[in-house]
């Protein structure tokens, strides 16, 4: 055939009808779906919104009262020390000699004292 033939034949031939493209978002399924889903956007935003105000106008200032309670109470325990050291000649004085305190079964492996001894504030118990 020929190249006018054909396109005589094709021309001739009855039109398809139009491709329907079916919509999914005409469904009454997908229009609750879509609704739904909406309401969880919605929701979400306004619940993040809530935590946010939560934490800056709760938990922030708590925690700045937090510090700033803490921080006096230090300060007021290291006045006390000092006015203690002052007192004994620079030196914290001895605690109670309870027999139950600082009891050791054996000594550590790196000594008698804790490892996390300090000698400003633990007592030294290598002395003894």
């Amino acid at each position: 055939m020929s190249f006018l033939a054909r396109n005589a034949a094709r021309v001739a031939r009855p039109a398809r009808p139009a491709r329907q493209v079916r919509s999914y978002t005409t469904t009454p399924a997908y229009r609750t779906y879509a609704a739904r889903q909406e309401a969880l956007e919605h929701h979400a935003a306004e619940t993040t919104d809530l935590w946010r105000k939560i934490s800056y106008f709760v938990c922030f200032p708590g925690i700045a009262v937090c510090v700033a309670w803490v921080y006096n109470a230090e300060v007021e325990h290291q006045a006390h020390l000092d006015h203690l050291r002052a007192e004994n000649d620079g030196k914290l004085p001895d605690g109670p000699a309870f027999e139950y305190l600082n009891r050791r079964g054996k000594p550590f492996p790196w000594g008698v004292n804790s490892l996390f001894f300090n000698p400003e504030t633990n007592k030294d118990l290598s002395a003894e």
